[in-house]
């Protein structure tokens, strides 16, 4: 899976049996949600599995116990990421889908004290033929690193009260989760459109020296040994993504064994950044923000929440402009991260965020409101940033 350069500078193209040739940018969606639920951004969803008022995988699996929440959790999987999604989202001019996962999705990983639901590979493998049949890039991301690489995030599987994962015995789980997703890609038929490995998302701030001085050069060697004992083509590697130095956990090429195809990531919430909440300094930010930093790096989390203060003032959704003007600021952010690698919307798909359906959330709602154009290249034609 390979991540040469074209003419513009981007990436991806010539990837053996996993690229588009002709594409020259990332745009794409997570599928959040789908195999780490996160409550916050799908309420209805939640109580229907019958895990309502829980804060995490973990505390819902507790609740049902083991064999009830297999079969809510079964069900969820069915019905959240559908291949009609999958289709849609190819139809709508995107190119790739992240799959955030947690280490539990490979079960003998599963130590006697920790709680997940079980069976979800299956859905796993399903979702990766249905991109590759589609013609999507894939990017697995390891997001419920073992442990838990943030407290209190329900993104990581498990509300814990502080961060496990940074020793040597979760380290060494999730190296073996590395390994295995790794031997997957390169030998089951219904991954050969997955081309990266995220080796832990969001990990806290600042995060432990062990993180970059040993966890990513061990995860990166015991990634290529994997497919030097499997004879894969230097070209047909993995890229290995880790978060960028921007994200502030450390610089991530501090202490590789080498860098070749190692590939970097950068969320970027204005929602929490330093910028005043008024629609002209969204504005102002957006079009002059620069994402450059440890290359090749992908935008993989952004949105259009706004921050807390502006939500009942002239950045509400309830605005009579307010498409009007998320459409603007949508494109502000697509020409801002299309400057570098590309972007990946979260999330594809929320329901009921804070008692509506916020749109600033969901690519799939978004695009129904008419806030994000059916074509996302629709937007080098819009002049938006004139006059910021």
């Amino acid at each position: 899976m390979k991540l040469s350069s074209i003419v513009c500078g981007s990436l991806l193209a010539g990837m053996a049996n996993a690229w588009l040739p002709a594409a020259d940018k990332i745009r794409g969606v997570n599928l959040g949600g789908l195999f780490i639920v996160e409550p916050w951004m799908m309420s209805d969803e939640w109580n229907a599995m019958g895990c309502g008022g829980t804060q995490s995988e973990f505390d819902c699996v507790l609740r049902l116990g083991q064999a009830g929440a297999n079969t809510a959790f079964q069900a969820h999987w069915n019905r959240w990421i559908t291949q009609d999604d999958i289709n849609q989202i190819k139809s709508l001019g995107l190119n790739t889908i992240r799959i955030p996962v947690g280490y539990w999705i490979m079960e003998s990983l599963i130590d006697s004290s920790e709680h997940f639901p079980r069976g979800g590979f299956q859905y796993l493998e399903r979702v990766c033929g249905w991109a590759k049949a589609a013609g999507l890039y894939v990017i697995i991301d390891l997001h419920g690193a073992p442990g838990a690489q943030d407290p209190q995030q329900p993104f990581t599987g498990q509300y814990a009260p502080s961060s496990g994962f940074y020793g040597d015995y979760n380290y060494e789980r999730a190296y073996k989760f590395l390994e295995w997703i790794t031997n997957i890609i390169h030998t089951n038929s219904n991954f050969w459109s997955t081309g990266t490995v995220q080796l832990v998302n969001e990990p806290e701030r600042p995060s432990p020296s062990s993180l970059v001085q040993t966890y990513y050069h061990t995860a990166f060697t015991r990634i290529r040994a994997v497919e030097a004992k499997l004879g894969t083509a230097r070209a047909d590697f993995v890229h290995i993504q880790m978060m960028n130095n921007k994200w502030g956990s450390g610089d991530p090429n501090a202490n590789l064994p080498d860098k070749y195809f190692a590939f970097y990531d950068d969320h970027h919430y204005v929602k929490w950044s330093d910028v005043a909440a008024n629609r002209d300094a969204y504005m102002r930010h957006s079009c002059h923000d620069d994402r450059s930093g440890n290359t090749p790096v992908v935008t993989g989390e952004w949105s259009l929440s706004v921050n807390d203060s502006a939500e009942w003032g002239s950045m509400t959704i309830t605005a009579g402009d307010a498409v009007a003007w998320y459409r603007k600021w949508w494109g502000a952010q697509v020409l801002s991260y299309e400057k570098i690698y590309g972007w990946i919307f979260w999330n594809w798909k929320v329901n009921w965020i804070n008692g509506r359906n916020d749109w600033r959330w969901g690519y799939q709602s978004a695009v129904a409101a008419g806030v994000i154009p059916t074509n996302p290249l629709d937007v080098y034609s819009w002049n938006v940033c004139a006059g910021f």
